[in-house]
């Protein structure tokens, strides 16, 4: 397949998604307006009718084969576990494109994986797409994913550091600015990391959305209100005294030193 017929298969993808998505969310307001009362039965044929209509898209089996990369588990290799502690687990919410998930990887990043290496927790990673719907519009989030999933498959550590480079002040775009649905953009940053610096397996998955529907499915398993949030043996991980995640890395340390004293 050439890069162009690539490049037009991983966008009529997305946007199937994207439908998917949108009919979804109507979906889902529709269910709150029947709790209000009978009145509106109608519009429960008119949910019916966009459940139909996403079926007819296709679902997964339009974006792809699934393709898990290496590193994960889970039956659709959704679940991406990073460290040796099995005790505690830090779960990790985030969006690619989420200009506060930015901050907070430039402020706190070091110190997240820092507790991963000094054992005191494994982190997981839930990866989510909502800002390519929600306001922003595009496919950048989504087109990362893929991005992730391919330097995953190369090994954990290239993941990380792929990650920290994508969040980066030196890389990271505007929330408005779709600049990672550029597979070029996504192999420049990927430049900086040894292991996919001139790592045509790497390149080639990139370029191919080999881990479009990976990614597809990574994103339905997100069930946070907003990222980023982290959650530590199923208990939301806050500052003290408020609901907020801890933004920097003094912040995020007193936190898990509470929550695992």
């Amino acid at each position: 397949m050439s890069k162009r017929n690539s490049q037009e298969a991983k966008r009529a993808a997305r946007d199937r998604l994207r439908i998917e998505r949108e009919l979804q969310a109507k979906k889902e307001k529709t269910r709150r307006q029947l709790l209000v009362g009978g009145a509106v039965l109608a519009v429960l044929a008119v949910a019916g009718g966009i459940i139909f209509a996403v079926n007819s898209l296709g679902g997964d089996e339009d974006t792809g084969p699934l393709v898990k990369p290496a590193n994960t588990a889970g039956k659709n290799g959704t679940d991406v576990f990073i460290g040796d502690n099995t005790k505690n687990t830090l779960r990790v919410y985030e969006d690619p494109r989420c200009p506060v998930c930015a901050s907070f990887e430039q402020s706190a990043g070091e110190n997240v994986l820092k507790g991963m290496k000094d054992n005191k927790y494994r982190l997981q990673f839930t990866l989510a797409n909502f800002l390519d719907r929600d306001g922003a519009a595009g496919h950048g989030s989504s087109n990362a994913l893929n991005a992730l999933g391919a330097a995953l498959n190369v090994s954990p550590d290239a993941f990380l550091e792929y990650k920290t480079a994508l969040y980066s002040k030196a890389f990271h775009p505007d929330e408005a600015d779709d600049k990672f649905n550029d597979d070029s953009y996504l192999l420049k940053i990927a430049d900086t990391v040894d292991a996919l610096k001139g790592n045509a397996a790497f390149k080639k998955d990139v370029e191919d959305g080999t881990y479009d529907t990976w990614a597809t499915k990574m994103a339905a398993t997100f069930d946070q209100q907003g990222t980023p949030t982290l959650v530590l043996n199923g208990e939301k991980l806050t500052t003290e005294g408020t609901d907020q995640t801890p933004m920097t890395g003094d912040e995020f340390d007193k936190a898990i030193a509470a929550k695992l004293k």
